[in-house]
């Protein structure tokens, strides 16, 4: 998994994993987006086992939304 301050880019080989490696991510960006209370966020699928998770604008705060590609 790498991090950014406002993204998070997932790869993973197994469910578990998956699971594990989205719960971080998704609890990493609420600390981020809490002071400015303006972003939610985005769980973007890639791929099988690859995702980015980041701050948007277009999701409203305290939300997460998922797209796949």
């Amino acid at each position: 998994m790498s991090t950014s301050s406002e993204s998070i880019e997932i790869q993973v080989t197994s469910r578990h994993l998956l699971d594990e490696q989205i719960d971080a991510a998704v609890s990493r960006l609420q600390e981020v987006a809490l002071p400015s209370g303006t972003h939610g966020i985005l769980l973007t699928r890639i791929a099988p086992g690859r995702y980015t998770a980041a701050l948007s604008d277009q999701v409203p705060f305290g939300m997460t939304r998922e797209l796949i590609h």
